[in-house]
Formats: structure tokens, sequence, C-alpha cells
């Protein structure tokens, strides 16, 4: 049925993303485990102490980078 006589239309597939999406997605893991690491970094040499806040960081920039990935991924399913 078509959009004239109000009935709803069925969706079709949405597009598969480009190389740009894909560019963004690795952009984005990128910069949040940099950002991690870096802080981790930067608290390590700033309070004294071993890789602890570098291996926190770390896994917060990974998880963080996770959770952005599959939230763009999910725009396409």
């Amino acid at each position: 049925m078509s959009e004239r006589d109000g009935s709803p239309q069925a969706e079709g597939p949405k597009p598969l993303p480009g190389a740009v999406a894909f560019f963004g997605m690795g952009l984005t893991a990128a910069v949040c485990v940099g950002i991690g690491v870096g802080l981790g970094l930067w608290l390590d040499s700033a309070l004294g102490t071993g890789p602890i806040f570098l291996l926190v960081g770390l896994a917060l920039g990974v998880a963080t980078a996770a959770v952005s990935v599959v939230r763009q991924i999910r725009t396409y399913l």
C-alpha cells in the first residue's frame, strides 16, 4: 500500500556504512584509548606511582571505546 491511503509502508534495510563511518569508528576508539593512557601516565608521573594508573586508564579507555563503537554500529543494525 502507499502513503497516500494512510497505511504505513514497510521499512527497508538500512544502508551499509561507508569508509567514512569506519574511519570515524576507528578514530573514536583511538582517541578514547589515547586519552585514557595519557591521563594514566600523567597521574602516575604526578603521584609517583608505578603503572597502576596507566593500567586503569587503559582499561577505562578500552571500555569507553567499546561502548562508543557499539553505539555507532547499532545505527546500522
